[in-house]
């Protein structure tokens, strides 16, 4: 489970995505990026991003930790921003703090990146369908001259299709991913050198493992997983299911 901390004071907000996330200071004495579950697309980003940051780590990517930031009411009432308010009311409660890693900057065409490094960021794009790493927004930070991953809200789109009830995990493993806009598209080619390797740290009993890290408060029901647990269950199938396919490498791969 990710430790849980207190929101203790929120320092300013980061208006480079549609989601406003903030920047805020915990009562553990960490800084993090505030991912609010009311912003966006609501609280199946954070679950994503819980999902993804976690098979990252499996893949043996570098990724920031995360931790669950309490938010009390009381701090936005020190917020003279209406817009930010207005977020930090509506997300009273459990939300996702991204460790923040001061003195980072972003990816550049002209870093030279280890092309397995590069394949595995690829390879593990098109796993989760993950359509926001391009150069209008890398979502790949450098931090003590080391390649980052960041920010996976926008992975297993599938979810988003569930308000109607739970749709079928098999097209979710068939459906091909396309690496034409991935910042990293370069490096297509090695994809299949790494898939054999990759897919071997990861199995049903990795998937359900993972999502046994996602807060309760995060998986809201929907027709046919009405519970934590079913929702928990219904990932580990099409996870399962997108593992068990190939249709979805990108580059020749499969």
């Amino acid at each position: 489970m990710m430790p849980l901390t207190r929101v203790t004071r929120y320092v300013t907000p980061l208006r480079e995505g549609g989601s406003l996330p903030g920047v805020v200071e915990a009562a553990d004495l960490g800084t993090y990026v505030c991912k609010f579950r009311r912003a966006g697309q609501g609280p199946k980003v954070l679950v994503a991003e819980v999902i993804v940051s976690a098979l990252a780590t499996r893949l043996g990517l570098r990724t920031p930790d995360l931790v669950v930031l309490d938010l009390d009411p009381e701090i936005a009432r020190y917020e003279a921003d209406e817009e930010v308010q207005d977020l930090l009311q509506a997300s009273v409660g459990l939300n996702l703090g991204v460790d923040f890693l001061p003195g980072s900057f972003g990816y550049d065409p002209d870093r030279v990146v280890d092309p397995r490094e590069a394949a595995t960021v690829v390879w593990m794009d098109a796993f989760t369908a993950n359509v926001d790493r391009s150069w209008r927004n890398p979502n790949l930070l450098v931090w003590h001259d080391e390649l980052w991953v960041i920010d996976h809200g926008a992975s297993l789109y599938f979810h988003h299709a569930w308000a109607g009830g739970l749709t079928d995990p098999a097209r979710f493993a068939a459906q091909p991913w396309d690496a034409s806009d991935h910042v990293l598209a370069a490096h297509v080619d090695a994809v299949g050198d790494v898939d054999a390797e990759l897919r071997a740290r990861l199995d049903e009993a990795v998937f359900a493992e993972i999502l046994d890290g996602v807060p309760d408060a995060w998986l809201e029901p929907v027709p046919g997983a009405e519970t934590p647990a079913q929702l928990r269950a219904a990932y580990v199938r099409f996870l399962t299911a997108r593992l068990g396919g190939r249709a979805w490498l990108p580059g020749g791969a499969s």
